[in-house]
């Protein structure tokens, strides 16, 4: 019997996606948000140290753009059952200048993997060690993912982008089944969302313990309002607003929320404080001042609009699979 053809047609335009969110930006953004800060709260615990992490996602991604290349395709199975994944290489001024980390402090850190077990020479080879795998396995993360584009995926049937809703399981069966393809796109949003943060808060850790900070004020003051309003509006409203209403939070829920120990967290917010990205109040809670909200959402929108991209290559996959 021979094999349908997919529908080309049929498939999603990562355009049309991003249109989409901007539309319903009230419904998405207290989804996403959380999400993404989720997934910071897993790179700072799993080596205590985001450019390290970092350094691994760099790496990872040149092998996973090496597959794609030479058309070979890993499923999630088959790449995490490895004993070691062979990389490419690890330049230090190549990684230096794509994670702007300093040259001296990327050699640091790749030592400081290799000390670890994390990265191993064996001969001329160099690899990523099984070891690592339950520090770096993204079981959580395609949870969430999929959860928040089966949502994604009802607005796209009512704006007539597809016929029926695709369910989280669907999704998780086919980030599984094209892990390596579709990780590559992940690491592609955001490892420059994590860049783009660092160069406006100028350090992860700043960046880290300020998100907290917003997220924690757009979603206590969103619970007792459900008004539709624009994107810019919003935004303003929950995420930046100087309100009277508002609602701090203070240095030992950040600690525990982000595992960022609370003498560090301490140090960075008197930093935030110092250079006007936050403010406190006599309670000791802390809330955004909004002073950077230009720059914040520069970065963001880079963010969705790779977001976007990944979603559609999802979908597509997905209705192409399907079909």
């Amino acid at each position: 019997m021979s094999k349908s053809l997919p529908e080309i047609s049929k498939q999603i335009r990562s355009e049309d996606i991003r249109s989409l969110i901007e539309k319903n930006f009230v419904t998405i953004m207290p989804v996403w948000a959380p999400l993404q800060l989720a997934w910071v709260n897993n790179v700072y615990r799993t080596f205590r140290d985001y450019e390290k992490f970092m350094i691994v996602m760099h790496l990872l991604m040149q092998t996973f753009e090496a597959y794609s290349k030479n058309f070979v395709k890993l499923n999630y199975d088959e790449y995490f059952d490895q004993n070691e994944v062979e990389i490419k290489s690890v330049n230090v001024m190549e990684i230096s200048k794509s994670l702007n980390i300093p040259k001296e402090t990327a050699r640091r850190k790749i030592n400081e993997l290799e000390e670890m077990g994390a990265i191993k020479r064996l001969n001329k080879k160099i690899i990523i060690d099984r070891n690592t795998w339950p520090n770096i396995k993204p079981q959580e993360t395609i949870k969430r993912m999929t959860r928040f584009l089966s949502t994604l995926s009802k607005m796209c049937v009512v704006e007539g982008l597809i016929s029926e809703t695709i369910s989280s399981e669907n999704l998780a069966k086919t980030c599984k089944e094209y892990f390596s393809f579709i990780w590559q796109l992940y690491y592609e949003m955001q490892i420059p969302m994590l860049l783009g943060f660092k160069k406006v808060f100028g350090d992860l850790e700043s960046f880290h313990v300020s998100g907290i900070v917003i997220i924690n004020h757009a979603l206590n003051s969103k619970k007792n309002d459900n008004s539709e309003m624009s994107n810019e509006f919003y935004l303003e409203k929950y995420f930046f607003a100087d309100q009277k209403d508002e609602v701090g939070i203070n240095a030992m829920s950040i600690s525990d929320i982000t595992g960022i120990p609370r003498a560090t967290v301490i140090r960075k917010l008197n930093k935030l404080l110092k250079e006007n990205f936050l403010k406190i109040d006599d309670k000791k809670h802390y809330s955004s001042t909004g002073v950077y909200q230009k720059e914040i959402l520069n970065v963001q929108k880079i963010t969705l609009n790779n977001l976007s991209k990944l979603a559609a290559r999802i979908y597509n996959l997905n209705l192409m699979k399907d079909n």
